[in-house]
């Protein structure tokens, strides 16, 4: 088993994938010390051949590999895609198109939330996955044979995973059940992440518009910094440190400095300037031009509704096969409690024909909820 490490290499392999209705794609990447993940080793099968990939040799351009990412007659298998696909985006601009993500088609089969490989190797490819190497060092060369046995596997047991997952799906008529849960995947939005929209990835945990107006601006300087020294963005200020920066909102260097999350001696950093230009940048916004702060839905007065829709779900979610996570979120099941009108998934689509109906029934008291023979019936 050998590592491609040549462009000329690559795009005979890619020539050769490419003549298949589908390949299966998977990297393995490391990201502990870095921002943007750092790509170590991709690899691809046909239904004939896998191959191996080593990004990281001096004489070899990916190009090839991108263009068959970009292959539209080719299906492109992942299994949890979405950090792959971000690292394709940010090495190529491009989504791999069409899309198929093995974990979203288990959930759609009725696997459970968020399947991992391991189990559908093993039920689907009648396989035992050695994960020893798993989290070893992919940066490092030479590769062992245990890791490129590995890696290999990823890919060659995913080709019966895939072929098993679409015939039940096309057995079931549900290939657009699948699609609009890729919609999310083909966004290039998905991997684009903008600092100005940081401050979402900590909004639980505000609740009054002046600590919103402090981490809009606190969580932009953090992401822009850890982009631009592409180090992870608890390098450069912890959340927690955020957050107290955020609730008592320092204006000098020695109100800084009294902060026991913050680090010794940043507050006299240039960093350490830069988080107070940003807290007063943030008391400086107009609070009417804010995003409105989600209140917290009030569970003592939709504590029984939302119980009973939780029932209604995983009853809803046996009935039809279906793992509950696909047809409906916490959010989304919290929402209807409140509001008939809640714009969220299970109210649009073929969710909203499977469970949002019912729900919405269920709240109005024309339909019910039994108990026969030890199962939840629906009626």
């Amino acid at each position: 088993m050998s590592l491609i490490t040549t462009t000329q290499d690559l795009a005979h392999a890619c020539a050769r994938l490419a003549m298949h209705p589908f390949v299966t794609v998977d990297t393995e990447f490391l990201r502990e010390t870095t921002y943007y993940p750092k790509l170590c080793l991709i690899q691809l099968a046909s239904p004939d051949e896998a191959v191996l990939v080593d990004p990281l040799a001096p004489e070899i351009d990916l190009a090839p590999f991108l263009e068959l990412m970009a292959n539209e007659a080719v299906v492109k298998v992942f299994h949890a895609a979405r950090q792959d696909l971000e690292i394709v985006w940010i090495i190529g601009r491009l989504i791999p198109t069409p899309l198929f993500d093995t974990q979203v088609a288990a959930m759609v089969c009725g696997y459970g939330d968020s399947v991992g490989y391991e189990q559908l190797a093993n039920d689907l490819a009648k396989a035992r996955i050695d994960k020893s190497s798993r989290f070893t060092d992919w940066s490092r060369r030479p590769l062992s044979e245990a890791q490129l046995v590995y890696a290999e596997s990823d890919v060659t047991h995913l080709r019966d995973i895939y072929l098993a997952l679409d015939a039940d799906i096309k057995a079931s008529g549900r290939e657009t059940w699948v699609a609009e849960e890729m919609s999310v995947l083909n966004s290039p939005g998905t991997y684009e992440v903008k600092p100005e929209n940081a401050w979402q990835r900590l909004k639980g945990r505000i609740r009054k518009p002046k600590e919103l107006a402090l981490l809009m601006e606190l969580a932009a300087w953090r992401e822009r910094e850890a982009q631009t020294r592409d180090v992870p963005r608890q390098r450069v200020l912890k959340d927690d440190a955020m957050m107290d920066i955020v609730q008592r909102a320092p204006r000098s260097v020695e109100a800084l400095a009294e902060l026991r999350s913050v680090p010794n001696g940043f507050e006299r950093s240039r960093a350490g300037g830069e988080v107070l230009a940003a807290i007063e940048r943030g008391l400086a916004l107009d609070p009417k031009g804010l995003p409105r702060l989600e209140r917290e839905r009030g569970r003592a007065a939709n504590g029984a509704v939302l119980d009973l829709l939780k029932v209604l779900l995983k009853a809803v979610a046996d009935a039809e096969r279906v793992a509950p996570k696909i047809i409906a979120s916490s959010d989304d099941l919290e929402a209807i409690a409140s509001d008939d009108l809640a714009e969220v998934p299970a109210l649009q689509g073929w969710r909203r024909e499977v469970f949002g109906e019912k729900a919405l029934a269920l709240k109005s008291g024309t339909l019910s909820l039994k108990i026969a023979r030890g199962r939840v019936i629906v009626g």
